[in-house]
């Protein structure tokens, strides 16, 4: 009688972290929660709608509470080194000194900030296009050349007679940062969302930011009485504060688990597929992903080269398309592999062309014995390069359906990719009319 008396009519749930029924008792709606464990207090409550995306943890990637802990540290320790390099360039620029004129201090910060301008402009141009793919090394990248910026106007004061020089390529190196830093930002953030709420993850990336800025001025607001005049206690926080950034920097880039293929996590999965045919799932890819940044490589890849820049002759292009239906075009020319795309390329023929450009570039590196599917491609070595690209073909073809498919069953996306490609697209004639 008493379970008739107190049916439940409706369920309800807040994401993962509340759940509620409403029951009939007495033809009155009582509402009762379910899971009475997981009841957090207010404040809990109130502090994660304020700091955490709407729906966390299900609206986020796995990785996002591990990366943003490692990332509210750095911030920590970048602002208190902030507090000491802001202490310095104003007393480089004159505060304190009654012989100093307001004209050469604002003229000294205009050159700053106008060098840093053109700095911003610069990079962007450069290197903007590359930051999407390489997202974790140009954010480590970023931090490192914010310290050394830091480091170059502490420094300043020092050296009187180059202070306005110093304090410029400081700006530069700050105006790079803040486009690498932005830039790559937004590339994680983009990977965090996982309900298209990029908008909600970036604002509550700014408010945890405004959080621990606001603990390091009232550190700071310590600190200062202390280093004023106090060269050496200036330096030795200053040290201990980098150490402290980079670490957390490290560790937060190496938390990041993307299950989208750039260069070097399809090169550590083609790697492992030919040694053992084992697919790597995106936490031991991302595990092994290097984030430092190669500034020379062994044998480079060219992704959507200009068709001049491949093939010279038509018989390069009879030969380039030997045993070739595919979208694309593919060689090797002055030491570096080179690949042609399509008018109409798709994500996963993207992927494909990518994966015989590897494997066309173990080859060349000559680093370990081949394996796998490799041997045969290593008895064409010594012969003609086209020879080599042919023979290419035919073994991407054999393996690339199930290394495709099994990329996909172990949680990589495939839809869309972070190769580095140009935008040069081919359209040509299989066959002479």
């Amino acid at each position: 009688m008493d379970q008739k008396k107190e049916t439940a009519l409706v369920t309800e749930r807040y994401g993962s972290q509340e759940e509620w029924t409403y029951r009939l008792n007495k033809g009155v709606l009582k509402r009762e929660r379910l899971d009475a464990g997981g009841a957090t207090k207010p404040f809990l409550g109130f502090f994660k709608s304020v700091f955490l995306p709407q729906g966390y943890p299900d609206s986020v990637s796995g990785d996002y509470l591990q990366y943003q802990f490692w990332d509210t540290i750095q911030a920590f320790s970048s602002s208190l080194s902030g507090t000491l390099s802001t202490q310095a360039s104003l007393r480089g620029v004159g505060v304190g000194n009654q012989e100093a004129t307001v004209a050469a201090a604002t003229v000294t910060w205009l050159l700053r900030d106008g060098t840093g301008m053109l700095g911003r402009i610069l990079f962007a141009w450069v290197k903007g296009s590359k930051l999407d793919c390489d997202a974790k090394k140009w954010r480590l990248v970023a931090d490192v050349l914010n310290d050394i910026a830091m480091f170059m106007e502490i420094l300043a004061p020092s050296f009187p007679a180059c202070f306005t020089f110093i304090v410029c390529i400081a700006g530069i190196l700050k105006s790079i940062v803040g486009v690498a830093g932005g830039a790559t930002r937004a590339a994680l953030t983009l990977h965090q969302a996982r309900r298209d709420n990029m908008a909600d993850v970036s604002a509550k990336d700014g408010s945890q930011e405004t959080l621990v800025n606001l603990a390091g001025l009232l550190v700071s607001l310590v600190l200062i009485p202390l280093v004023t005049d106090n060269a050496l206690l200036t330096f030795v926080l200053f040290f201990s504060f980098t150490v402290l950034h980079l670490l957390a920097n490290y560790k937060a880039v190496r938390s990041i688990v993307m299950e989208t293929l750039n260069e070097a996590r399809l090169s550590i999965l083609l790697h492992q597929y030919l040694h053992d045919g084992r697919i790597l799932s995106p936490s031991e890819a991302n595990s092994r992903e290097p984030v430092f940044l190669e500034f020379r490589r062994r044998v480079p890849i060219k992704f959507g080269v200009k068709f001049g820049d491949l093939i010279t002759s038509p018989d390069e292009l009879r030969l380039a398309l030997k045993n070739n239906s595919k979208a694309y075009l593919i060689g090797m020319r002055d030491g570096r592999v080179l690949v042609c795309r399509g008018s109409d390329t798709s994500a996963g023929v993207e992927i494909k062309a990518a994966s015989q450009a590897l494997c066309l570039s173990m080859m060349l590196c000559q680093m370990c014995p081949p394996e796998g599917a490799l041997k045969a491609l290593s008895a064409t070595q010594t012969q003609n390069p086209w020879e080599m690209v042919s023979e290419s073909h035919k073994i991407i073809d054999q393996m690339f359906p199930l290394f495709l498919n099994g990329l996909r069953k172990a949680g990589w996306q495939t839809d869309r990719t972070l190769l580095d490609w140009d935008e040069w697209r081919v359209v040509w004639r299989k066959k002479s009319d």
